[in-house]
């Protein structure tokens, strides 16, 4: 039986689990019985990987909808995105959005059967147990070895999840016994700094005994692996030294109820030395297990570069694991099926459109992120001194060498044209062509275009599933989407929880920050990510067309670049929200008007004007961490809420 067919099995065993779990002295022989053979104690390790967050649903990834990267509509038509109700200003400390601390309001994923510290008790009962040479007797050594580092790296991660969120919380690394005292309870929150090494021993404790790469392809698949476990070490310790937890002085009276400081206000340049070093050690492991920049194979249509351009880039990210070189971690219990429903928008195929509520088409980036996007050249809009985007919401008319990306002679945005190849990879908007396997001429000559206006197909003009802002993400839909009359089929494939160019970006970010002034090894990460994205390097993209040329070789400006960089190459991917949040900008960017075409207008003079759909308003420091439930301050005196909540 393969690994993701126990996984999707392991959620039927939750639900019995869950008996003995929260019920324990008339079931201690149920527990028991779960750790007598192998075969049972490897249900319960799935068990354990049955928690992993769902992030390819953008209902369930915490990172999706909780910023300023995706919009939808108010209708919410089968779409209840409670991160989305969190960027529109709804959190709060009564009933928390996302509340992954309890598994509440989509926070424990599917019917929100999976909180966070529920996932880490049960890593403690099968560590508790496996741990006992004496149970499992048929088990053999070296796979005993191995379970028990997956299930301490599943520890970990669902804290560093936590952390994330929360700042400082508490660890619990054994269960309480049943005689625990009330005060045994009580559990304090621990200083941030303390849970960073506590995550990171047990990554170090796992990673010993995780195998390099996985052998057996057919059923392991989306086990942890040690290059896995490096890359969210990586991720950890760079969160670690960024600016929101490393010398945040908002957090210096932050403390617990005995006076304890759970923020070191103090900034600690070894904290990014420490960053810089994970992050090249899950590097090398990954191109040592044979990861690599995808790169699309081809395929039996002819197809112009600029279309072979965009299917690399897409697929980066869509295609599945068993083909693709840059998923140093795919997750198999998230595919991605309602994720790309929800942002295909309706197209024409002959005379027969996509069936209403076959292609959604709900997900929707706001204005500036289509501005946020590079020129062809390479460099910000804004920065570019050989294209003038001051006219971008102008109209302008398609020309026949640019219908790869946009249909000739369509009139569309000035902002739509003349920008890179990842862009038109990325999103789609009126008058943007979007090639699949089935385009009616197979090749990408005269394939499918997106026409967004009310009255044209994708317009808005189907209560509830229509896009607010004109743009679509194509990025997160696979190419082998098909289409008929009588509906939309989807080609699943398991969501990257971490792709070797992220790696790459990480890498680069934390040495940049070790240094006075950006190193050939700083460029060099940076700029393989961006061959592959079909653009120069940032040294001569820079030089040759930035109004600001030298901005590459200061430390200040090498990180501004990094940072755009990481938010256009991660660009919907749950990311950005994480990022903005880490680098303390998330008062400047969150804090921008959420800006749109006018979609419910029919002609293109009322279509592409600029109109704001909300001012957002992220209160700092309080967002910056979450909340907190209420009532469990009330039942934990000892636990201390997040700051401004």
């Amino acid at each position: 039986m393969g690994f993701a067919t126990i996984l999707m099995l392991s959620l039927v065993l939750l639900g019995s689990c869950k008996k003995y779990l929260d019920i324990v002295p008339d079931n201690v022989a149920t527990i028991d019985n779960a750790f007598t053979l192998r075969s049972e104690a490897e249900k319960y390790l799935f068990t354990c990987y049955s928690f992993l967050p769902k992030d390819g649903e953008p209902l369930y990834n915490m990172g999706f909808m909780a910023g300023d990267e995706i919009w939808s509509n108010i209708e919410e038509r089968e779409f209840i995105s409670y991160g989305w109700r969190i960027a529109r200003g709804s959190q709060n400390a009564d009933n928390p959005l996302m509340d992954a601390w309890n598994g509440r309001y989509q926070g424990g994923g599917y019917n929100d059967n999976f909180g966070l510290y529920k996932a880490i008790r049960t890593c403690n009962i099968f560590l508790d147990n496996v741990q006992d040479q004496t149970k499992v007797p048929d088990l053999k050594l070296d796979e005993r070895q191995r379970w028990i580092a997956e299930v301490k790296f599943l520890k970990a991660y669902y804290n560093f999840l936590l952390l994330r969120m929360y700042g400082p919380i508490p660890i619990v690394d054994k269960n309480l016994n049943l005689d625990a005292s009330v005060e045994e309870v009580r559990i304090k929150r621990m200083p941030f700094d303390d849970c960073v090494n506590y995550v990171n021993n047990l990554l170090d404790e796992a990673t010993t005994n995780l195998p390099m790469i996985i052998t057996d392809r057919t059923n392991e698949l989306g086990r942890i692996t040690k290059p896995i476990a490096l890359a969210i070490k990586a991720r950890l310790l760079l969160t670690a030294a960024s600016p929101l937890f490393n010398g945040n002085t908002d957090y210096a009276g932050f403390r617990d109820k005995d006076g304890v400081a759970l923020f070191n206000t103090t900034y600690d340049a070894n904290k990014w030395i420490k960053a810089k070093d994970a992050a090249k050690a899950a590097v090398d492991a990954a191109e040592s297990a044979g990861f690599k920049l995808y790169q699309f194979p081809g395929s039996q249509f002819k197809l112009s570069d600029s279309t072979l351009r965009q299917l690399t880039i897409r697929g980066a990210l869509t295609e599945r694991v068993a083909q693709n070189s840059e998923h140093v971690w795919a997750n198999p219990n998230s595919l991605s099926s309602f994720m790309q429903q929800v942002a295909m928008p309706r197209l024409m195929k002959g005379s027969d459109p996509i069936p209403v509520g076959s292609a959604r088409q709900q997900l929707a980036p706001p204005i500036k992120i289509a501005e946020m996007f590079y020129s062809k050249n390479g460099v910000p809009i804004n920065e570019d001194k050989t294209l003038d985007f001051s006219n971008r919401y102008t109209i302008r008319k398609a020309v026949k060498a640019e219908r790869f990306y946009i249909k000739e002679g369509y009139n569309t945005a000035r902002l739509n044209f003349d920008r890179e190849p990842r862009f038109y990879a990325d999103l789609a908007f009126d008058g943007a062509t979007w090639y699949k396997y089935d385009s009616p001429s197979g090749s990408d000559e005269n394939t499918y275009t997106v026409e967004a206006k009310s009255t044209q197909l994708a317009g808005a003009n189907n209560f509830g599933w229509y896009n607010e802002t004109g743009y679509f993400v194509k990025k997160v839909v696979d190419w082998n989407m098909s289409q008929s009359n009588s509906g939309a089929t989807y080609r699943t494939y398991a969501w990257p929880e971490v792709r070797l160019a992220d790696l790459y970006l990480m890498y680069a970010e934390a040495l940049n920050e070790t240094l006075s002034s950006p190193s050939s090894d700083v460029y060099n990460y940076i700029n393989k990510i961006r061959t592959r994205a079909g653009l120069q390097s940032v040294e001569t993209s820079w030089t040759n067309y930035s109004t600001n040329p030298s901005k590459y070789t200061t430390k200040d400006g090498m990180r501004q670049i990094i940072q755009q960089e990481r938010l256009i190459e991660m660009a919907f991917e749950g990311s950005r929200y994480w990022d903005i949040r880490r680098w303390k900008r998330a008062a400047e960017m969150f804090n921008q008007p959420i800006t749109a075409w006018s979609v419910n207008q029919p002609d293109e003079q009322s279509y592409y004007r600029v109109r704001t759909v909300l001012n957002q308003n992220f209160i700092a420091p309080r967002d910056y961490l979450w909340p907190i439930r209420t009532y469990d301050l009330t039942v934990n005196p000892n636990l201390v809420q997040n700051p401004g909540w």
